[in-house]
């Protein structure tokens, strides 16, 4: 079934205003960093909704829009996920990660335990849907990694936006979130996000991000 095609609209913009907009934008989010010390104030849950619409809004292979955002705020689960998540974590740390890599994280000051999953009050369990079951019909969806991957970050850029913090989490393997939260075959673990306030006084890394000359590449 074919959609209906609508006329699409776009403000458009001076080049002065594209220019402003836009470096106004980058000056944003180049305030977005990754905080692993979180306060255990409330927020409002229709702001967790939001932020996971927009996040909704990202562009997908051929429109399937392949992904579940499971949303925890339920101390005893959150507790079970940071329990299995630790013990992952921990064989990492302690044997399936290489020396280089430890090394690469050491001056991040990371380690295989993880308060921040029941700390924080809510976290966000992103999962990729494989495949989809229509009439019994098993149905695969098309660029799934590349969606989700796009659908991520446009819900963590809605994460600062909102004022909140969050970090990327992903234990490895992740198949026990999917057991945790009872989810449906056809889904798989990607990504966990905490969301929330920092505590007052939370530190972060004093990190440098790579020139534009070291990240853009122009062909005239």
């Amino acid at each position: 079934m074919a959609y209906k095609f609508i006329t699409y609209h776009q403000k458009e913009l001076t080049t002065e205003e594209q220019i402003k907009k836009s470096e106004t934008f980058y000056h944003f989010l180049d305030e977005r960093r990754s905080v692993r010390d979180y306060s255990n104030e409330k927020i409002d849950v229709r702001v967790i909704e939001n932020i996971i619409k927009t996040a909704g809004t990202a562009p997908s292979g051929a429109h399937k829009q392949p992904w579940t955002f499971c949303v925890v705020s339920n101390p005893a689960l959150k507790t079970k996920i940071r329990e299995a998540a630790e013990i992952e974590e921990k064989k990492s740390y302690e044997g399936r990660m290489s020396d280089r890599w430890k090394a690469d994280l050491e001056p991040l000051g990371t380690t295989w335990e993880k308060p921040f999953i029941e700390t924080a009050p809510y976290i966000i369990v992103v999962s990729k849907r494989v495949y989809e079951t229509v009439n019994g019909e098993k149905r695969n969806n098309y660029y799934v990694n590349e969606s989700i991957g796009i659908a991520c970050g446009m819900l963590i850029s809605a994460i600062h936006n909102a004022g909140l913090v969050t970090l990327t989490h992903t234990p490895s393997p992740m198949n026990f979130l999917g057991k945790l939260l009872d989810r449906p075959e056809n889904e798989r673990a990607y990504l966990l996000l905490p969301v929330g306030h920092p505590i007052k006084k939370a530190e972060v890394p004093d990190l440098q991000r790579k020139t534009i000359e070291e990240i853009m590449v122009v062909y005239k």
